[in-house]
């Protein structure tokens, strides 16, 4: 029976226990079926855990639409050429009542409304440091930690989902060529997309706290914060699987990304790999390509890195892959966070004129 698992086996929930069964319940309560793309993080529980903790408390919980919040997701995904995610998220965009700009978010339209348009560009430019959209946030102070922690939580699921998952398997054909296929699908997704649980329960799931001064001023004290330092710290830790040479060149490759899609082929990664000692490379290219091109990890790519000498089991691959993507999704708030703490200056210094 084919799966969309490319990989891993994962955790099913009737066999789950500990950690992964306290996020699976929580998933199915706040959101969707256990059974879903999140289970894929099962073999790493602590990154299952953080993941989840960030997308409930940024996503499905607070003030901000949930509509637009998806709609930012599913803008996201588009930029990071993830098809199952930017198809998911504008499923939820439906199911929260808004088919205009579901349908503007999948397939990268602007919305006639204009604060929509707003955000869909914000969404679009949190892959392009600089452009002009990043500092101009369409969102008001209060509302930051909700669309800053979205867009951050789906960046790094964009990047797991990719490099671990079939999308062909996960997105059926007619969804993506009809409108009606999709407002079909919307209908078994209504009720998810207008729950609003209450915040802070995601952070009980969570393996460890937030180390210390991990947490970013960014999310002004919300449980967005807690998360996403949560998520930070234990998907870092999967470079520990690396060598010290392999994880400073991946790190190294990552700050110098401009947020492109690299070009064909394997030169760029065997460019920022060649110093690095070719009993490392495996695992380091594996979380390389997660950061900046995860629909490119082959079967060939995990098998090198199994039979390597570096290699591991399920947990292991999870872990390293989480590495890479938690390398681009930090380079990406670093470019957000400023356009939005500019703005944020700004609006400040306003209100002190005009007091």
């Amino acid at each position: 029976m084919p799966t969309p698992y490319r990989f891993t086996t994962p955790v099913r929930p009737r066999a789950a226990t500990g950690r992964v069964a306290a996020v699976y319940a929580q998933v199915e309560r706040d959101f969707l079926l256990a059974d879903g793309p999140l289970m894929s993080l099962s073999p790493a529980p602590e990154v299952l855990a953080a993941t989840w903790a960030l997308l409930r408390e940024a996503e499905i919980v607070g003030a901000a639409g949930r509509a637009e919040k998806e709609a930012v997701a599913s803008a996201v995904s588009l930029a990071n050429r993830c098809p199952f995610c930017t198809e998911a998220h504008a499923l939820l965009v439906r199911g929260a009542g808004d088919h205009g700009l579901a349908e503007a978010a999948r397939a990268g339209r602007t919305p006639e409304d204009l604060r929509h348009a707003a955000l869909l560009a914000w969404a679009a430019a949190t892959r392009s440091p600089g452009d002009p959209a990043l500092a101009a946030p369409p969102f008001t102070a209060d509302r930051a930690p909700e669309f800053l922690g979205t867009a951050l939580a789906t960046h790094f699921i964009n990047r797991m989902v990719t490099s671990l998952l079939d999308e062909d398997e996960l997105l059926p054909g007619a969804v993506r060529r009809s409108a009606t296929a999709r407002r079909a699908a919307a209908l078994t997704v209504t009720r998810a997309a207008r729950r609003s649980p209450e915040p802070g329960a995601g952070l009980a799931v969570l393996a460890a706290p937030a180390p210390a001064g991990s947490v970013p001023a960014w999310a002004g004290g919300s449980p967005v914060g807690e998360a996403y330092g949560a998520l930070r710290a234990v998907a870092a830790a999967g470079g520990e699987l690396l060598g010290a040479a392999a994880r400073a060149a991946v790190l190294e490759a990552v700050a110098a990304w401009d947020g492109g899609h690299p070009p064909l082929g394997g030169a760029p990664a065997a460019v920022a790999l060649a110093d690095v000692p070719p009993a490392e490379r495996p695992g380091a290219r594996l979380a390389l390509l997660a950061a900046l091109a995860p629909y490119r990890i082959t079967d060939a790519d995990v098998a090198a890195w199994r039979t390597g000498g570096g290699g591991g089991g399920d947990g292991e691959l999870t872990r390293v892959l989480a590495f890479g993507a938690i390398a681009a999704t930090a380079r990406v708030e670093e470019w957000i966070t400023a356009g939005a703490g500019s703005a944020a200056a700004d609006r400040g210094r306003g209100r002190r004129a005009d007091s």
